[in-house]
Order: structure tokens, then C-alpha cells, then sequence
């Protein structure tokens, strides 16, 4: 299995902070952001990295993880040439996944336990993808799972109504078809190739399972939550939780 990490957006939400600093390399505890990330993929035994990110940040981030020393993993890198959405992002690594199953990550997606478990899982399941679930009072900010009797009957994109209260995680497992898929998915009305639809098209095939993820989860896409997002981390120093 091959993670891949995305590292891209300008991190409007974030602003002023992030005028001149991609959002992923703000501190979050005493480390950048996408550090986590990194260290969720290394625990589940994932030492084959790609970081995707745009042409305008990618230099920083190549430095920023290169310079580091507690890495022990193989990374590369790749640019995303267009902000098309989070499915556009992931055809920079279609190359780099060949046909391994991938664990993809959101670059911004802070949690406290490790997804080892899930590895684990979806290795077993190796065919069609699996999301991780978070339940939230704010749905509506995210891609919402509607769950009927622990099951999984549609994924909306930030819906306009409260239809479900729990949010899919910047948190995905998928199949060597990803790529396939994403290359059929349209366009949304807002013109990105969005990963909700990536997902739904696995849903429609009998393929996507789900489990709700352990510990805390945060996307620290904004102010607020981004400030919580170093409490976390700080409660932790930094680590994983490993389950026992």
C-alpha cells in the first residue's frame, strides 16, 4: 500500500496566516501541519509517500520535509498544475500508485489515533474504497454520510439541510480503479472533479464501506479550528495514539 498526501489550496480561511505560508506548513502543536499526516501514514506501516501540492508551494514543502530527521520513509512529490478539486489533485499520482491499493490523506486533516486499524481492514478488503466517518455538530461544512440501519445510502456535499450528523474525513482508502473512476467523474457546478463523486461512484457499485474513525478528528481549514487543532496536538506532544 502507497499514501498519498494532499498539500494543495491556497488556505483562504486561514488568511492572514496564510498570505505567504501554505496552510499545511502553519505550526500545529511544535510541528507543521502536514506532519501529521505523514506521521497517521508511518504508523500504519506506509513508508512509500507521494505529497501533492501547487507549483507555487511545493519548493517550502520539499525543504520543510526533507529537512527533517524523524522521517525514516521513502517521499516524493508532485504538483498539482490546476485547482480542480480534491479527485483532480489526486490524478498527479496515478503514475506514483501504479497498482497498489492507496491510503489518500488531506494534508489539513489533524486526528490523534492511528488509522492503522483501517489499514489493516482495507487491505483485507483490497476492492472499492472505504471512508472514514466523524460524527459532528456542524455537518454541513463537510461531505455528510445519510446512514440508514449502519449503512451507507449517499454521501452530499455540504448539504443545505441537516441530513445526517456524521461528516467523511479527509480520510480515504481506495483500489487500483481510482484513477479510472476519477477520469469519469464530471465536472461540479462550481467546475472541480469533486471526491464526494469519486466516492458516490464506488457507493453505486457495492463498494465503499465505512467506519467511524477513533479519537479526535478536526479539519483545520479554519481559524477556530485550527486553533483547536493545537490543543490537540499539544495534549499529545505531537504523537499518534497507537492502539493497544
Amino acid at each position: 500500500m502507497k499514501g498519498i498526501i494532499l498539500a494543495g489550496g491556497k488556505g483562504t480561511r486561514l488568511h492572514p496566516l496564510t498570505v505567504k505560508c501554505n496552510k499545511h506548513l502553519l505550526p500545529v502543536g511544535e510541528e507543521p501541519m502536514l506532519f501529521n499526516p505523514i506521521k497517521q501514514l508511518i504508523s500504519a506501516n506506509i513508508e512509500d509517500i507521494l505529497i501533492i501540492s501547487s507549483g507555487r508551494h511545493i519548493g517550502d514543502i520539499v525543504d520543510a520535509v526533507s529537512s527533517s530527521n524523524i522521517f525514516h520513509c521513502n517521499f516524493s512529490f508532485a504538483v498539482q498544475q490546476e485547482a480542480k478539486g480534491i479527485a483532480h489533485a489526486l490524478l498527479a499520482a496515478e503514475k506514483f500508485a501504479g497498482n497498489d491499493i492507496t491510503t489518500v490523506i488531506l494534508g489539513d486533516n489533524i486526528t490523534t489515533h492511528s488509522i492503522k486499524p483501517y489499514v489493516e481492514k482495507f487491505k483485507l478488503q483490497r476492492i472499492g474504497a472505504k471512508v472514514l466517518l466523524s460524527k459532528v455538530t456542524n455537518p454541513g461544512r463537510y461531505g455528510v454520510a445519510v446512514l440508514k440501519k449502519d449503512i451507507i445510502e449517499n454521501i452530499v456535499e455540504k448539504p443545505d439541510k441537516r441530513i445526517g450528523s456524521y461528516a467523511v474525513t479527509g480520510i480515504y482508502f481506495y483500489d487500483n480503479r481510482l484513477f479510472d473512476i476519477i477520469k469519469g467523474v464530471k465536472p461540479s457546478d462550481r467546475g472541480e472533479l469533486e471526491i464526494t463523486s469519486v466516492n458516490n461512484t464506488y457507493l453505486a457499485r457495492q463498494e465503499l464501506t465505512y467506519d467511524v474513525i477513533n479519537g479526535s478528528w478536526i479539519d483545520a481549514g479554519t481559524l477556530k479550528d485550527y486553533k483547536y487543532a493545537n490543543t490537540l496536538l499539544a495534549a499529545v506532544n505531537n504523537e499518534i495514539i497507537l492502539e493497544k
